[in-house]
C-alpha cells in the first residue's frame, strides 16, 4: 500500500496544478470577452467632436466625427489586409474647423497608387481615435525620404507631418477627395482571445495526467499480485 501512496500523491497534486490553470483560463476568458464587448461598443457609439484634452489609455476607440481639410504630405504604411492583399495604409493630415491639426488613417491604397496625386479638399470624417502598438525592435525604421513606414508609429508619424499626436481612423467620409481607397475601420479582430483554447489544453493534460497516474498504479498493483 504505501508504494501507491506517492504516486497517487504526485498525480492528484500534478492533476490538481492543471485544473487549477484550466480554470484560471476560464476567468480569463470571461475578463476578456467583456473588454471586448465593451471596446465593440465604444467603438459602435455616437461619434462627437474632438475632445479638447486627450490621453491615449482614456480615449483609445473613442467615436469622433469633424469636419476639416484633408492636406498633405501623406505617409504611407506597408501592410497587408486580408482578402485585399498588400498595400499601403494613408495618413494624412486633417485640419479642423477649430483650428486643430491632425492625422487621419484613410484606409488602404494598392502599391501602384502610392505615388497618384490626390488633392486636398473638405471633408467631413467619422471614426475611432487611436494609438496602435505596432512598434517592437524588430519593427525597421521608416524610410522618411519615400515616405514608406512599416508601422503605425502615432508621435513619430505626428512628430514628421507636423500634427497632434492624435491619429483618427476612418470609419466614414463624408465630401471631400475620394479615390481608390478602401478604409480600414478599428475593430477587435487583431485582439488576441485564446483563452479558451488555452483552458482546454490545460485540462486534457490533467486528464492525461490522471490516466496516466491510473495506469501506473495498476501497473503496480499488478506487479504486486504476479509476484504475491
Amino acid at each position: 500500500m504505501r508504494r501507491l501512496v506517492v504516486p497517487l500523491m504526485i498525480g492528484l497534486i500534478g492533476a490538481g496544478i492543471l485544473i487549477g490553470l484550466g480554470t484560471w483560463q476560464v476567468q480569463r476568458l470571461a475578463w476578456k470577452e467583456g473588454v471586448l464587448a465593451e471596446i465593440e461598443a465604444r467603438l459602435a457609439a455616437e461619434p462627437a467632436p474632438l475632445p479638447a484634452e486627450l490621453s491615449p489609455e482614456a480615449d483609445r476607440y473613442l467615436p469622433v466625427i469633424e469636419t476639416g481639410t484633408l492636406t498633405g504630405p501623406e505617409l504611407h504604411v506597408l501592410v497587408g489586409a486580408k482578402e485585399l492583399g498588400a498595400g499601403y495604409r494613408l495618413i494624412q493630415p486633417f485640419e479642423t474647423d477649430t483650428g486643430r491639426r491632425i492625422m487621419v488613417d484613410r484606409g488602404l491604397i494598392p502599391l501602384e497608387a502610392k505615388d497618384a496625386p490626390r488633392d486636398g479638399g473638405r471633408a467631413t470624417l467619422s471614426g475611432n481615435l487611436h494609438w496602435p502598438d505596432e512598434i517592437d525592435s524588430y519593427t525597421p525604421e521608416p524610410d522618411r525620404e519615400r515616405g514608406i513606414w512599416f508601422a503605425r508609429d502615432v508621435p513619430a508619424m505626428a512628430e514628421t507631418l507636423g500634427t497632434e499626436p492624435v491619429l483618427l481612423v476612418l470609419r466614414r467620409q463624408e465630401g471631400g477627395p475620394g479615390g481608390d481607397i478602401t478604409p480600414l475601420p478599428v475593430d477587435t479582430g487583431a485582439i488576441s482571445n485564446n483563452h479558451l483554447q488555452y483552458a482546454i489544453t490545460w485540462f486534457s493534460l490533467a486528464a492525461i495526467w490522471l490516466v496516466m497516474t491510473g495506469y501506473l498504479i495498476w501497473r503496480i498493483t499488478r506487479r504486486r499480485e504476479t509476484k504475491g
